[in-house]
């Protein structure tokens, strides 16, 4: 399977950016790019998500194809990591780690570990190697981007 593995330093305690990287509107505003947001169907749409909660996404590809995703947290080990695992939705199979380690008091190391496997065999790598990788790059990047900022 492919992955996507990106560490990020952020200026806070490993409690306080665990929670925001719990927190369902974090995503909605650093997914501007793709409009990405929580929507009815599923569970939860806004604030913290917990253990066993579940979450459907809607975002924008190209600006023009609207994708669903549904994810749910399946492991929960505050405030060291979560695992969030798609349960419906466009790829195959979807899986990604967030764990956090302090750097000092006031500074802790965010560790994504993004994993999945795109339907359609020989095609969907295909896809994988075109674009697949490269949006969910952007869409890591914005979340993490916005996980700073608010500790800026």
């Amino acid at each position: 399977m492919p992955e996507i593995v990106q560490r990020t330093m952020v200026r806070g305690t490993v409690d306080e950016v665990f929670d925001v990287s719990l927190d369902l509107d974090v995503e909605r505003v650093a997914g501007r790019r793709f409009r990405v947001r929580a929507v009815e169907g599923a569970g939860r749409t806004s604030g913290r998500i917990q253990l066993g909660e579940r979450v459907r996404w809607r975002v924008r590809l190209f600006r023009l194809v609207p994708v669903t995703h549904t994810s749910g947290i399946v492991e929960l080990e505050r405030p060291r990591r979560f695992v969030d695992r798609m349960e419906e939705g466009l790829f195959a199979e979807f899986r990604h780690e967030h764990s956090f380690e302090a750097e000092g008091p006031q500074m802790t190391i965010m560790t994504d570990r993004m994993a999945w496997r795109s339907p359609a065999g020989p095609l969907g790598r295909v896809a994988d190697a075109l674009f697949v990788r490269r949006t969910l790059r952007r869409l890591l990047a914005d979340r993490n981007s916005e996980i700073v900022r608010r500790f800026s």
